[in-house]
């Protein structure tokens, strides 16, 4: 007599059923998790709204040109835009908020008034009501 006979008869085996629960389990909890990860993926991939600063240029003591792409889903997004003018010490010495329409020709050309002379610009981006961040 080996030591795995009788065990079943011993100590009781496992009902079958419950093998196949837990698979069945695990697999709708696998595909409800996959599920839930490509929806995430999808929206995120997809916003309502998306910017990118093209080019700037620095027009002379308080004025810089920014020239922003901005790409609105459809007609019936309502964003807001953010651009910024930094110093050479780091400190923002201009900002605009503007609201791009929907088409638009690209690139929007804007003008930001600086307290002083501006080294850089950055988009801060634009959000669409729902979204958490600009983009």
């Amino acid at each position: 007599m080996t030591s795995q006979d009788g065990l079943g008869d011993r100590y009781g085996a496992p009902a079958p059923w419950r093998r196949w629960t837990a698979i069945v389990a695990s697999a709708v909890l696998a595909l409800a998790f996959l599920g839930w990860l490509g929806w995430t993926a999808w929206v995120h991939a997809t916003p309502d709204v998306d910017s990118e600063l093209v080019t700037f240029e620095v027009q002379d003591e308080h004025a810089v040109i920014a020239e922003v792409d901005v790409h609105l889903k459809d007609a019936g997004v309502r964003a807001s835009c953010l651009v910024r003018a930094f110093a050479e010490d780091h400190t923002v010495v201009g900002e605009l908020s503007f609201v791009p329409e929907y088409g638009a020709d690209q690139p929007i050309e804007l003008s930001v008034r600086t307290e002083r002379r501006a080294t850089s610009v950055e988009l801060i981006g634009c959000t669409a009501p729902g979204e958490p961040r600009p983009r």
